[in-house]
């Protein structure tokens, strides 16, 4: 029995997600740079003048973090973000090829010490960054530069066969990914940690529906409890990441101070202090240049609630 069209038109569109993202990862890494900066550039201001639901989300979340700004300039901030976000694409597809010299010279990190000193002390280390900038591309100097491997959690992706591309792309550059899958993954982050090694997790959108509510630009989000929890239950230090880009080929990473386990209180209490703590730090880096803030899905409570009752409506 054949199945649904519904299915078939699924299976269509996976197949091709699939295949693009195989083809990008061929065929961009082989053009010369500027003509891929090129490229990239004009697949960003075609995207922003489509204003399809990705840009138009972008533009509602920057009106969040820049409340103060006209609808001009939300626009301009919505392609600027639409071309970082681009050059995130174009920095992934061609990062493989990139030598450990070429990596270090792409990346100037603020107070790296406190990663490097942390690490000496043999506690283990959680480093915490929101959807700035190139996460891989700080990744890739860790293991390169640092010489440091690390475990992290991937969103599992639709199709399978493109979320087995980035795991294949992330072990590559020197990365532990696990499959954010709740506890299990949970549990071999604490083994890691407790071990002295090093986690980084993006944890500015929770995926599960155990996040922790905080005050984040103005009004609620939720974000991921992982980061604080494993902090109290392995006594690793947790630094939050922030990184952005500016006129330069060069990205900045700035590595903010721990977020210390509070001394009193009951564990989800401690879970929302820290939890706001690192939305604190995120939201320094995110309003120091929501350009680079790549975040093009729905993150406030608010926000989620109106797409439910709109979805809920007969």
């Amino acid at each position: 029995m054949s199945g649904a069209p519904g299915d078939a038109r699924s299976s269509l569109r996976d197949r091709l997600t699939d295949g693009l993202y195989g083809l990008g990862w061929a065929a961009v890494k082989k053009l010369p740079e500027p003509a891929a900066r090129t490229l990239f550039r004009a697949i960003a201001d075609q995207a922003w003048k489509r204003r399809g639901k990705g840009v138009l989300r972008l533009e509602a979340n920057l009106a969040r973090v820049v409340p103060e700004a006209s609808p001009a300039r939300l626009a301009a901030l919505s392609r600027a973000g639409m071309r970082s976000y681009m050059r995130y694409w174009m920095e992934s597809f061609r990062l493989p090829t990139w030598s450990p010299a070429r990596i270090k010279a792409s990346i100037d990190v603020t107070d790296a010490y406190r990663l490097t000193d942390g690490l000496a002390t043999g506690r283990g280390v959680i480093l915490a960054l929101p959807h700035l900038g190139n996460w891989d591309l700080a990744g890739a100097w860790v293991t390169t530069d640092l010489k440091v491997p690390f475990t992290t959690v991937a969103e599992r992706l639709k199709p399978e066969t493109l979320y087995d591309r980035f795991v294949a792309y992330r072990e590559g550059l020197g990365m532990e990914v696990l499959p954010h899958s709740g506890g299990a993954a949970f549990g071999t982050l604490a083994r890691r940690l407790r071990a002295g090694g090093l986690v980084c997790l993006v944890a500015d959108r929770d995926l599960s529906a155990s996040g922790v509510e905080v005050a984040f630009f103005g009004d609620t989000a939720r974000m991921p409890a992982g980061p604080a929890l494993l902090a109290q239950q392995t006594g690793a230090l947790l630094l939050p990441v922030t990184l952005n880009y500016d006129e330069t080929p060069v990205m900045k990473a700035r590595i903010h101070p721990p977020v210390e386990v509070p001394e009193s209180g009951s564990r989800t209490e401690k879970t929302s202090s820290m939890t706001q703590a690192l939305a604190d730090a995120f939201a320094v880096g995110i309003a120091d240049h929501p350009e680079d803030w790549h975040m093009l899905q729905r993150l406030w409570s608010a926000d989620l609630e109106n797409r439910e009752n709109r979805e809920d409506r007969p």
